[in-house]
């Protein structure tokens, strides 16, 4: 059998226990402090250098971190899905600028709704350190990883269970092993996620798709013929 992830899905949005920190959160996401935020594809969210005086949660779609550099080359330094929050830099001032992927649907909260609480303060350094966690691991990725296992590992990250954040658990016993994947970026934004130029992203998918690892019936959705098989050519199998 066959399943489609979207880029991003995890078990992060899984139903969590409850708990005093699980019901605060939800008590805040759902009173009139928190503001919903509906945005197309491609829009900015904020820029770096602006006001961090508030920060976000997406409850729909996908929103990229990225920094520019003077000659304007671009870095892709964060990739967000449903659940996760993002916007809270270390100072007064965004350190980067954030931008949704595709339509999407946030919960915007200021900062000092959470500064007297507790609990709503044990759930947002949860949600940072495991970013913190995944930071590691695009660390390990841009500075050891070939430009193959770099592509590998971005679509093994969208395979719950089996990328981010998880060890490979091999071949299920029915021994079917595809994933679909949608694909919520552009070559040129996974090249600046990986480092990589466009060029080589689009060299690289496509000796993919010639060595059988991927299919392809539209632009923006691959499937992983055998995610097993990829994720031993991802370096982290």
């Amino acid at each position: 059998m066959t399943t489609l992830y979207s880029a991003r899905d995890t078990d992060r949005t899984a139903p969590a226990a409850v708990t005093a920190e699980t019901t605060a959160w939800e008590a805040l996401r759902a009173s009139i402090r928190s503001k919903t935020v509906r945005l197309a594809e491609h829009t900015i969210i904020y820029y770096e250098s602006d006001p961090a005086d508030r920060f976000f949660e997406i409850v729909d779609g996908a929103v990229m971190l990225f920094k520019l550099l003077p000659d304007g080359r671009r870095q892709v330094v964060g990739l967000f899905g449903p659940g996760d929050l993002f916007g809270l830099p270390s100072g007064e001032d965004h350190d980067s600028a954030a931008e949704t992927l595709v339509p999407s649907v946030l919960k915007a909260i200021e900062r000092r709704d959470i500064e007297d609480s507790v609990e709503l303060q044990r759930h947002v350094n949860r949600c940072l350190l495991r970013q913190v966690a995944d930071l590691r691991e695009h660390t390990v990725l841009l500075g050891r990883k070939s430009a193959f296992e770099r592509v590998a590992s971005y679509l093994m990250h969208m395979v719950p269970g089996r990328g981010l954040g998880e060890r490979c658990r091999g071949r299920p016993e029915s021994g079917c092993d595809e994933a679909v994947v949608r694909i919520t970026m552009t070559r040129q934004e996974i090249a600046d996620y990986l480092g990589l130029t466009i060029e080589t992203v689009s060299r690289i998918i496509s000796g993919m798709k010639r060595k059988g690892f991927l299919t392809a019936d539209r632009q923006d959705r691959l499937k992983i013929t055998d995610v097993c098989a990829l994720c031993r050519q991802s370096g982290m199998h």
